[in-house]
Parts: C-alpha cells; structure tokens; sequence
C-alpha cells in the first residue's frame, strides 16, 4: 500500500513510521514519536492463496514485546465472504488476535471435552461454513508475523527454512538414531513431577507418583521423520508408504513421531484427530511452533520402544528449521477437588534437533506466482476438467448426430448436466458469471491488469473452451451444456413434466418481446461499469447464480427466494431465466453471429412444408422457414434428433412411403 493509505489504517494513539524493508514492513510510533513496535501487511511476507487463489491481505499491528495491538482486514476474494455469509464475520474474526502474543500457540477451533484450562492453546473462534479461508487467513497472518518477530525482534534473519532432501538416503537403523542423536529421548520420573508440584494445592493430587517415585512419569522419544532414511528405520512398512504418500500431498509439513513410554500419555481423553495437541506446543528461537495431527495410523518397526505413538507436523513456511535446536514441551496436568476440580500444570521440556546432512538449505526461497500456486492446488480439479471439456467437445463435435440419436440420449444429456452441477457447479465453483464480463470492460477501460482472471484457473479454463465454441457453435455449448445454473432449470422442467403441470409457453409475438429484456438488462449493467462501478455487484444479483451455485443457497432470505423462484416457475416455464432474463446469455448470443458455420443441417422441405422441428424447439430457436436462431440456439439437439429420424422428419417419411409404394 502507499504510505498515506496505510497511515489511514493505524490505530490511534500510534501512527505510521518510517519503512523498515521493502517487504512492507513499517516502524509504529506511540504518541510521543517512539518506537513502538511494527506494522506490516502480510501479502508481501506470506502470500499463501486463499480458497479463491488469490492470497488475503490483513494489516497487522505489533508491539516490541510481540502482543497483537491490532489485526484488520485489508482485501481478499473468498467468494463465501464476498457472497454468501458477507463480510462482517470475516472482520470480526481478526478482531480476536487483539492482545494475544506471538509467543502462544494460537490455533482456530474452539477446545474439545471439559475445556477446563489444562492446554497449550489458545483458541481463536472460526467461521462456520467458511474453514478453508479462515484457517488460510490464520497461516498468512501466524506466517508474516514471524518472520517479522524473527528478523526484528530476535536479531535472526528470515532466511529460507531447511527442507528434506528426497534424493538423500542411507542405511540406518533404531541403534544408529539413537547414537547419532537422529532419536532424542527425554525421561522424567514420578519423583521430579511430584517435586515440581511440591508445596503446592496439588502436591498429594498424584497417588500413583507417590507410590512408585522412581517409575517413569515420562519417557519421551522425538523423531523427525523429514528424511526418508529416518523414517524408514522407524516405522513399519505400510506407515512408512502412508507418510510418503502424505508428503507428496503436503510437501511444506515437517513430520515428527513422538512416543510417549511413561504413563503420562501424549493428549487428554479429548483430544480430536486432525487438530491440535492439547498437552503438546513446541518452540523455536522463543516463538512458537505450530503443531498439528497429521492423523495417520503408526505402526512402528521392531526395536522401536513401545508406547503412544503419534506423527505430528508443522508447517516450514512458518519458519520451522529443523535442523537448529527446538523445543518440545509437554504439560503435566493435575486436578484437585471431584466437584469443579481445579487444574494446574507444570510444563516439561525436551530439545531436539536433526543433522544438516538429511537437508537442503536453498540460498533463497523463489516466490511463486499466486496464479501458479492456485494451479497448483486445483491441479486435480483442472484434468478432470479439462478431460470432460475435451470428451465433451469431440463428443458435439464428431459424433453429435449419433449422440441425438441414441436411444436414451435424454438420459445421458440429464448425467452430463448432472456432472456439470455437481463438479463444475458447487464443487469446482466454476459457474461463469457476467460479472467476469463486467470486470474485463472496467479493466479496459482502466488500463489495468487482466490477472485477476488466473487466480480462478477452474473458471478460466471453461471460459477458454466457451470462446472457442463460439467459433464453432455459438452461444449453444455453454447455455445449452455447460451452464450449472442453466442445468438445475432443466432438471425442474423434466419435474415438472413427470408431475404433469400445465406448461406455459409465450406467444410468438410474446416470446420475441422477452426475449429483448436480457440485451436491456445487459446494456444496464454495461453502463454501470462507467457510471456506477461501485454498484456493479448489487446489479450482478440479477443472476441468481451466487445464491443457488456459489454458496449453496446459504445467504439472506430474500436472495434464497429470488434463485428458487426462478427454479420453481422452470416447473411450468421451460428455462424462463436463461431464454429471457440473463446477461450472461446475451453476451454469449453474440457467439451466434461469431460462429463460422451453420452447423445443424437443414433440408429444403425444412420450413415449407415441415414444420416439426420449428413446433418441437422449446427455446423458439427456429424461424417459420426453418431457418435456426444460432442467437438463441441452446444446442439442445432435438431438432438433430429429429433430422435423422425416419419415423419422425416429415421428408424422410413421405421419401419412405413412395419407397414402400414403387
């Protein structure tokens, strides 16, 4: 951001300093021009991408003993925010990182079972139904902050971490991590717990220690499992294949096996997989060290103490070094009284760390692009995508009049607009918009930047093929196949027909009539660009498609009853949104006079005296001479399947019948 924008931000009483870095980190003065801390957005310093692709922006305040003054929403694009639950909850959620300190482990979730104190964490409240970019919006925030803490707080340099090298192996076994220090174990007996609760509420809270003082409260075993070397000389075969697996998944996590030979145990009894150990936190240089359950099955090899088990991981983009020392620290937990007992703990620590030769250090990290990252984690979603778009189109393309004329063609033309819903629609959430439409014109008319348009590679691609289908087709291809929304009408009308409701259908002279509302609509819409860009998303909602296909019909009321309207009166009206209303298919009309061919054969009998396929077109897409409106052509291929048919075209039949007659 520009300095005077960012100063806008700073809360009172501070103010902005002079720029540290060229990262955008800033110094914070208090009111008497001191230095106070830092400011600093976390875009530049971790742009981790968000569930849209695009990275979310916060603007972070620090103090110089590491306290969050204040943490705010800058800019971000996670469509459940930018439509569906709005923005307040998304703003109210930095609003908790206020007064906490970077030297907690802060974690997003709310504490399991009792809740009663006995835990290492520190809860921040999520967001219902939007997980994925809340916790995204925590990793960019825990992410950039450390990095600051580190180089500016701590005097270390935020160099880039150490990571596993892959090609690296060697032979070792349980015996040689041990005495190579790869297997650090840290054993504290029940006579130093009872010491460490002497003189206190809880001292007698522990008959067990009592009775067997030299036992083994703890018998802590850490492993890094980074290095493949290390990971195979701890665990069995088919754990080891499992962790691989899940290393080429999440290829930033660090795995660490810990094992618990005491009687202490590694979590309480209500510990939840996937999250948080709640007796478990670890530390580097003073700050913390995210841990999470990596949530696989350990099975260890033979000669490996016996014990609770359990593979942690934490994330290297962090700043996590595992081969300098860090710190794990284990919460011994007593509770006093039967009644609302009250609970202290004693924090027990053990160092580890693991040799430079099972790593990489790269001299510096190479930021990827966000539209490259976004790729990247939509890798699977974009080649079941681009597969389907390209069977689809040789499909229409090559073999479209035997497609037609399948006997059950109207069964799989329902599976594929299912697929389209389902995939492409509220998993993929690649449902085309005119508000794409809108920001490509204010972005011409701007000079500005067409990268918007890579943070969505899902959506990106399916623009692609409906451009070039315009060529080919028309607007047929998207409106016709390709449309979520478009697909959920169809489904409505098939209802409808099952259930054997009236159909209503336009007079010509009334079909031609409102058939012009979508151009009306969109030249509105168009001129708003010019004349009221900031109202360009409230004039969008003439689509109901946010409603019904981005956020699942979770929204307000009001736009709930807007999109099932529409659905309802597809019951009785065949698609009346698409064929009347949408902006969106009055752009893609244009496709009609851009197509290089008329790619549905016509005979001569077509029009004069045949007028089967003109009274069967329920998109009103053929004129009284036969002539196809490729402007309002769905690409449904009735008239295809009638056209080859020789039981239903008029001119095959009556050619059949002087057949049958000579």
């Amino acid at each position: 951001m520009e300095q005077d924008a960012l100063a806008a931000l700073i809360m009172p009483p501070f103010s902005l300093g002079e720029a540290v870095n060229e990262e955008g980190v800033w110094t914070l003065l208090n009111s008497g021009g001191a230095a106070a801390g830092y400011v600093f957005e976390t875009q530049p310093l971790a742009p981790l991408p968000g569930f849209s692709g695009a990275p979310i922006n916060a603007l972070v305040m620090l103090d110089l003993e590491g306290r969050f003054l204040n943490v705010r929403l800058i800019e971000h694009n996670e469509p459940i925010f930018v439509s569906g639950l709005g923005q307040a909850p998304f703003h109210k959620f930095f609003e908790q990182y206020r007064g906490h300190s970077i030297s907690s482990t802060l974690v997003v979730g709310v504490p399991y079972g009792k809740g009663d104190g006995a835990s290492s964490l520190v809860y921040l409240d999520g967001v219902t139904k939007a997980t994925a970019s809340v916790r995204i919006a925590h990793e960019s925030i825990l992410a950039a902050t450390l990095a600051v803490a580190r180089e500016k707080m701590q005097g270390l340099a935020g160099g880039p971490p150490a990571h596993p090298n892959r090609d690296y192996d060697e032979n070792l076994v349980w015996a040689d991590l041990v005495e190579q220090g790869l297997a650090t174990r840290h054993l504290v007996t029940n006579a130093e717990v009872q010491q460490a609760f002497q003189g206190t509420l809880w001292e007698d809270d522990d008959p067990e220690a009592l009775e067997d003082l030299e036992g083994a409260y703890l018998d802590l075993w850490i492993v890094d499992l980074g290095a493949k070397a290390i990971a195979r000389a701890v665990l069995a075969e088919d754990t080891f294949d499992e962790l691989q697996e899940f290393l080429t998944i999440s290829e930033n996590d660090e795995p660490i096996l810990v094992i618990d030979a005491g009687r202490h145990g590694l979590v309480s009894e209500d510990f939840v997989r996937n999250t948080s150990p709640d007796w478990l936190s670890a530390e580097q240089d003073g700050l913390p060290v995210a841990l999470r359950d990596a949530d696989l099955f350990v099975e260890l090899q033979a000669g490996v103490p016996e014990g609770v088990a359990m593979i942690l991981r934490t994330d290297r983009r962090l700043g996590f070094d595992p081969t300098r020392d860090w710190t794990l620290n284990v919460l011994a937990v007593r509770e006093h009284g039967s009644f609302q007992p009250q609970t202290s703990t004693v924090t027990l620590s053990a160092v580890h760390s693991t040799d430079e030769r099972f790593f990489l250090r790269p001299g510096a990290i190479e930021r990827i692009p966000p539209w490259l990252e976004a790729v990247r984690n939509r890798a699977a979603d974009l080649m079941v995508v681009t597969v389907f778009l390209l069977a689809l189109v040789a499909l229409l393309g090559l073999r479209m009049n035997a497609l037609a004329g399948m006997r059950g063609f109207t069964a799989v033309r329902l599976a594929i607009l299912a697929f389209v819903t389902g995939f492409i629609g509220w998993w993929g959430q690649g449902q085309l918009s005119i508000v794409t439409v809108l920001g490509v014109l204010r972005t011409l008319f701007d000079g500005g930047s067409f990268a918007f348009l890579l943070f969505d590679p899902f959506s990106l691609v399916i623009w692609g093929v409906v451009i070039i289908s315009f060529v080919l087709w028309g607007r047929g291809l998207f409106c016709g196949w390709l449309c979520p929304f478009g697909a959920l009408q169809e489904f409505t009308h098939h209802i409808g027909i099952r259930l054997g409701l009236r159909q209503i259908e336009p007079s010509a002279k009334w079909d031609k009539r409102l058939k012009r509302v979508k151009y009306v609509l969109l030249a509105g819409l168009v001129a708003s660009v010019f004349l009221a860009p900031s109202m360009i998303d409230t004039f969008a909602e003439v689509e109901p498609f946010k409603t019904a296909i981005t956020v699942y019909f979770l929204r307000e009321w009001y736009y709930v009853a807007y999109a099932a309207a529409w659905l309802v009166l597809g019951l009785f009206l065949f698609k009346g949104f698409c064929r009347y209303v949408c902006p969106l298919g009055a752009v893609m009309a244009i496709g009609g006079w851009l197509r290089g061919r008329d790619w549905i054969a016509r005979r001569e009998e077509c029009g004069s005296p045949c007028q089967l396929c003109k009274v069967r077109c329920k998109y009103g897409a053929i004129a009284e001479t036969g002539k196809i409106d490729y402007t309002e052509c769905f690409q449904c291929l009735d008239c295809v399947q009638i056209y080859d048919d020789q039981t239903q075209c008029v001119p095959l039949v009556l050619a059949s019948r002087k057949r049958s007659a000579a």
